[in-house]
């Protein structure tokens, strides 16, 4: 059999695999970065930019950057969606030295600066090259030299390896999940894909959140089962919701009870995973393992 693997990627990370590369002179370097995943839909967004807040409260600079087509993942903080970085590269022809920083970046609640790296079209090129021209970009302005934390709010579940490239800057992976079944399974995916990056790359995982949820059994027994860890807990609370619709983060929110809980479970994250946490190596379980232990025939 032929291996149509470009010899510069082969055995870099698993057999069959086929990636975008950065150029390591592209690499993030000085700011703690965390990479967050998890199931489409399960709020990842709503994380980012909550613990993005959390983290600027503890008087650090932070830049946040979306990874997903839909350009949504900063809309809290700034109050709009703004314009993704591929497609502000095509407005002029690629030529990367005719903008400026506020061409593509945002300052959002707190500080906070933003991001959105966009997509390419369905169908068509790969996430990772997007991610790697937006880091690119940042490096060229000068806009990580004065960052303490960098975090890419990546695209739903792992779909392919060009959406695993924010892991090859990333210090930490957090996974956002909930107490159900398809939460878990995804988080059970993600587990190994970030298993696989990491016998190249310094990225390991810090744990996971539940969010959205009342309980966290399910949640915690798969993390005893893997030797995975739970680092936070957001319940299922309206003010939540409410905040999305608002465009605002909690922490723009009337001082509620539910709400002031949520903002200091986010302080509390932010300062665990800033004087750091223990790099986590569990074992993911096979897909039908999976089905069995959470109770499905």
């Amino acid at each position: 059999m032929l291996d149509r693997q470009p010899p510069a990627l082969r055995g870099q990370d698993g057999e069959g695999s086929v990636q975008v590369h950065q150029d390591a002179d592209a690499r993030i370097e000085g700011a703690k970065v965390f990479s967050v995943y998890g199931k489409g839909g399960i709020g990842k967004s709503t994380t980012s930019s909550n613990l993005s807040v959390a983290f600027s409260m503890l008087g650090k600079r932070v830049l946040q950057i979306g990874c997903d087509p839909k350009h949504d993942s900063t809309f809290t903080l700034t109050g709009h969606l703004q314009p993704t970085v591929i497609d502000i590269l095509k407005e002029v022809d690629f030529h990367a030295e005719e903008l400026r920083p506020e061409d593509f970046v945002t300052e959002g609640f707190n500080g906070v600066q933003c991001v959105e790296a966009g997509g390419p079209p369905a169908g068509t090129g790969c996430g990772g090259y997007v991610v790697g021209q937006t880091v690119k970009l940042l490096k060229q302005h000068h806009m990580l030299e004065d960052t303490d934390v960098v975090i890419f709010d990546v695209l739903g579940d792992v779909v392919c390896g060009g959406f695993a490239a924010p892991l090859q800057h990333a210090d930490r992976a957090v996974i956002v999940t909930a107490n159900d079944f398809d939460s878990i399974y995804a988080m059970n995916r993600i587990i190994a894909a970030v298993q696989a990056k990491s016998r190249n790359y310094n990225v390991r995982l810090a744990g996971c959140i539940a969010n959205r949820s009342r309980d966290t059994d399910e949640v915690d027994r798969f993390c005893d089962r893997v030797g995975f860890r739970r680092i936070a807990h957001m319940p299922d609370i309206d003010a939540i919701r409410r905040s999305r619709l608002k465009k605002k983060t909690l922490f723009e929110m009337p001082d509620e009870p539910d709400i002031l809980a949520a903002r200091a479970e986010y302080l509390q994250l932010a300062r665990s995973l800033w004087a750091g946490t223990e790099p986590l190596m569990p074992e993911p379980l096979e897909d039908r393992d999976i089905f069995e232990f959470l109770g499905f025939d």
